[in-house]
């Protein structure tokens, strides 16, 4: 029974220290962990909680007092502890205390076999080493360790809160930088409530890539699920009841009262995608803008992404960085005469990287920019010199005016992509009669239009198919991957091509389940699998098939950017092969005009184009109407459609000079610069090259009863046949494949990807130490001097601190291992042999029978072994002190530095650091053990002598 006022552990998170209950209504109960700063509800029969009971003879702190327990007493459901004339009410007693029945089970017999307690101890210590790493909550993420995606992501990720606007080129992976900052976020607990607001036409890709790269569960809120939830309570705000939420524009626009609850729900971390959207002037704002105005202003964290660069619509930027930081960039005219300055600081900046002479004009401009300071001043009389350029070099970075608000890499500064060999595919007009181009154009019509309507399409007699046949023949040995414009396209596509080729193919469609699209995929991605998938406008959301290099345009998209999207799914970093992009149309049809509009004005088969988007802004209405009566056959067609060519052409080169000249590199160093620039890169590294890591975690998942058996192809089946508790997540319907390799799960996404910070291992692990199996152990060593007995105790180090301070990061929940003898002497350097270990799980030790001699033995050896631990705890605090102390002083000094020469740099952002700085130095020096696990350990004569 819950009542209002006791105190009780969480299992599952035992370094939140002591609860007390608040509330119980109904089936719920209310607990508040005060020290961490966390209030969680539980379902009342199913809660991980265990009463916090102290007995006699145990010390507990409250009010200021301290003392060992002599009884207990119960007044209506809460305890009373009373010793040495003192008394406390569980209610009185401090967060921290320590809870342990691991002695207890041993001075009674009860004890767990030798392995259990190894794998208890094991798991503490990777546990520890886990959640201090930089890569917590990614290590598990299906991303592969792409240089710039890890160093933007961990740059975004330090940043307290985070509020920036990432802006690189299309394909670079702007929606997997944005995940990585937002599971960071919530692995540190810097986050719990996460808003992602899109429009709805990416809704479903951001659910699928938060859930199947970063395996975080959001929920798609609509006004079909608001309603739902309001009939229960119309008084409720239906947003409080998801931590994790992804919303889309257009349904806020039509719904003032949902779109006032999404603003009084309040969030961690805001997230938006398609910040270009957002249309701002001087003089007015969209609704959209206004409502992430609204947003930006009431929450900590903001992530904004765009791929428009910025020569192509300043006052856009300037609006979309105002949302971040409204104080620094609240003139517009301001920010555009700062723009063209670090402009032409850029080009100076070019220079200095290549250690180049500067001309007068460019001097003239460092010295502008540097007056005041003499150290600089003196560099600008040798600017070759190596020290000299990277001492200016580093001081533009430092200078620069939007270099800690935004990111954007480049394609061409990044390397390392394929080149892209268009394939015409070309039928010829005069092999088709009326009803065939008929059909192509009502096709093409249907294409263009969102959302695209339903038409009943049989492909039997369309020639396509036959070209289509003609390339997989030609090329037997090579797998290809299709994708159009819709459910129904793949289907018709399919039932085409069914008794045409004797290739195998696979379909890959909304209709389908995430489970169902998984294996499909799963299938392509086998060597021996299908040679042809065949996908609606979904496969190109997200989707790496990077395996295979041959992509089939069965339609054209209208928006560049699509087009791009689905390009992106071969063209990627890593790819091995050149991508040859066949593009199958027949000549003088509308998919013809715009295919050679793509080819020809804009350069997309060949580059990815960063104006697409604004091209089809200019010339989309006219290149509508030409394929239209180019496909009708219009007399003025080819003279028409030369111009537009042309024309299209002509913008396309000034717009790309226009962003080549006014490349911003400066904004593209300033990442290299940042104290965490290689934070994550170095995290993964280390973790990748540990040789014991993947049988640890197999062994963990084998103490539940799951069964590990290789499937080849680094593939592991994990049958949950002989599972012990229906508690661990992700067995629930049935066994399930997995992989170690990174490697894999990027070619295989229905493998998930095991680390140990995956929800499966999260989940294991957090049973297994929140149990009492293998808490308690006795063995024998035989490798100890005759009539000797040890025991060893292991103590939790926990610091009971604000989650969102992230105090792991310095002192994690760690293990403490105190060995100590019968003559209460320490024995630091003991180890278990080997051969005992191994030897353990076949000796049968009645331990009940040594209750009497354990009684006597085990209290004193426990209270020096508590000592010991309390002096390396001490020093373990006194370590984290000393990095906290260097790692913050270090950030907060370089605020200051950067804010007497940047005024991007906030008195808000000053202030926070130097917050968390206090509470962090306040809330280590707090940190208190727990007994966590004890083990007795004797000689192969010892127990001959009891």
């Amino acid at each position: 029974m819950f009542v209002p006022g006791q105190r009780w552990i969480s299992t599952a998170e035992p370094e939140l220290g002591l609860g007390t209950v608040l509330r119980v209504e109904g089936r719920g109960v209310q607990v508040l962990f005060a020290k961490s700063g966390v209030l969680r509800p539980y379902a009342v029969d199913s809660a991980p909680l265990v009463r916090a009971e102290f007995r006699a003879g145990q010390r507990i702190a409250g009010k200021g007092i301290a003392f060992l327990v002599e009884r207990i007493e119960e007044r209506e459901g809460l305890l009373v502890y009373r010793g040495e004339g003192r008394e406390l009410h569980e209610g009185q007693l401090d967060d921290e205390q320590s809870v342990s029945q691991a002695d207890d089970r041993l001075i009674g017999g009860r004890t767990d076999a030798v392995q259990h307690f190894e794998l208890r101890l094991e798991g503490l210590k990777r546990r520890a080493d886990a959640r201090r790493s930089p890569s917590w909550g990614l290590g598990a993420s299906r991303i592969g360790l792409v240089p710039h995606q890890l160093r933007v992501a961990g740059i975004a990720a330090s940043r307290h809160p985070p509020r920036v606007l990432l802006a690189d080129e299309v394909g670079l992976g702007k929606t997997i930088e944005a995940g990585m900052v937002i599971a960071r976020q919530i692995a540190t607990g810097r986050a719990s409530r996460v808003l992602v607001l899109l429009p709805d036409t990416l809704v479903y890709q951001w659910f699928v890539e938060l859930l199947r790269r970063f395996n975080l569960s959001f929920a798609i809120y609509d006004e079909e699920r608001c309603e739902a939830l309001e009939l229960s309570d119309p008084s409720h705000n239906p947003f409080d009841d998801e931590q994790l939420v992804i919303a889309d524009f257009s349904f806020l626009e039509h719904s003032p009262k949902h779109a006032a609850q999404l603003l009084d729900a309040r969030w961690d971390l805001l997230v938006v995608d398609e910040a270009h959207h957002l249309a701002w002037t001087p003089e007015a704002a969209s609704p959209r803008y206004t409502l992430v105005e609204k947003l930006a202003a009431i929450t900590p964290g903001v992530i904004l992404l765009t791929a428009t660069p910025e020569q192509l619509g300043r006052s856009g930027h300037f609006a979309r960085l105002r949302l971040l930081d409204p104080q620094r960039y609240h003139n517009l005219d301001t920010y555009l005469a700062e723009s063209e300055q670090f402009q032409a600081l850029s080009r100076v900046a070019d220079k200095l990287l290549e250690r180049q002479s500067l001309d007068n004009t460019e001097l003239e401009q460092l010295k502008q920019a540097f007056e005041g300071d003499a150290s600089l001043q003196a560099c600008l009389a040798d600017t070759t010199k190596p020290e000299h350029s990277r001492e200016l070099l580093a001081a533009l970075i430092d200078r620069h005016g939007t270099g800690r608000s935004m990111f954007r890499n480049r394609r061409a500064g990044i390397g390392g992509f394929p080149k892209r060999l268009p394939q015409w595919e070309l039928i010829e007009a005069d092999h088709l009669d009326e009803s065939t181009r008929q059909a192509l154009l009502a096709e093409f019509h249907a294409d263009i239009q969102q959302p695209t309507p339903v038409m009943e399409l049989d492909y039997a007699s369309d020639p396509r198919i036959d070209t289509l046949v003609a390339l997989l023949e030609r090329h037997p040995q090579d797998k290809f991957l299709l994708i159009c414009r819709s459910q129904a396209k793949v289907l018709a596509l399919e039932e085409a091509l069914r008794t045409r080729t004797g290739a195998g193919i696979a379909r890959f469609h909304e209709g389908l389940g995430i489970i169902q699209r998984d294996r499909n995929a799963a299938y392509f991605a086998q060597p021996d699998g299908a040679r042809l998938l065949i996908c609606s406008e979904i496969g190109s959301e997200g989707r790496n098939f990077q395996f295979a290099h041959r992509l089939v345009l069965w339609d054209l998209p209208l928006d560049p950017d699509l087009l791009e999207q689905r390009i992106g799914r071969l063209d990627r970093i890593g790819q091995q092969h050149d991508i040859s992009i066949h593009i199958i149309a027949a000549t003088d049809s509308a998919q013809h005009v715009l295919a050679r509009w793509y080819d020809e004005g804009v350069d997309a088969f060949r580059t990815s184009p960063a104006d697409g988007r604004e091209l089809l802004r200019r010339f989309g209405d006219t290149l509508s109407r030409l394929a239209d009566e180019h496909a009708r056959g219009d007399d003025q067609r080819d003279q028409e459609l030369d111009v537009l060519l042309a024309e299209t052409r002509s913008a396309h080169e000034q717009m790309a000079e226009l962003i080549r000249a006014g490349r911003d590199h400066l904004l593209e160093l300033a990442s290299s610069r940042d104290l965490h620039a290689d934070d994550l890169a170095q995290a993964f590294r280390r973790e990748e090259d540990d040789p014991s890591r993947d049988a640890f975690l197999q062994r963990l998942l084998e103490s539940f009863g799951i069964h590990a058996e290789e499937l080849g192809g680094k593939v592991i089946l994990l049958d949950p046949q002989y599972l012990s508790t229906d508690a661990l997540p992700g067995f629930a319907e049935g066994p399930v494949s997995v992989t170690f390799a990174r490697d894999v799960a990027l070619a295989r996404e229905d493998l998930p990807l095991l680390r140990i910070d995956h929800p499966m291992i999260i989940g294991a692990l957090d049973l297994a130490l929140s149990s009492e199996r293998g808490n308690a152990a006795f063995m024998v060593d035989d490798g100890l001097p005759p009539r000797s007995a040890l025991l060893q105790a292991v103590y939790v180090l926990e610091c009971v601190a604000d989650r969102s301070l992230d105090a792991e990061r310095f002192l994690p929940t760690q293990p403490i291992l105190a060995t100590i003898d019968t003559k209460l002497a320490e024995r630091a350097s003991f180890q278990p042999s080997d051969a005992s270990l191994r030897r353990a799980a076949d000796r049968n030790i009645e331990v009940p029978r040594y209750r009497k001699f354990l009684a006597k033995l085990v209290p004193p050896m426990l209270e020096k072994a508590e000592a010991a631990a309390a002096l390396r705890a001490q020093s373990s605090i006194a370590d984290a002190i000393n990095e906290a102390r260097e790692t913050l002083d270090a950030e907060v000094a370089r605020l200051h530095a950067l804010r007497a020469v940047n005024p991007s740099i906030s008195e808000g952002e000053i202030a926070g650091a130097e917050h968390e700085r206090s509470a962090l130095l306040g809330a280590l020096p707090q940190a208190r053990l727990r007994l966590d696990a004890v083990r007795f350990v004797v000689s192969a004569d010892f127990l001959a002598l009891r």
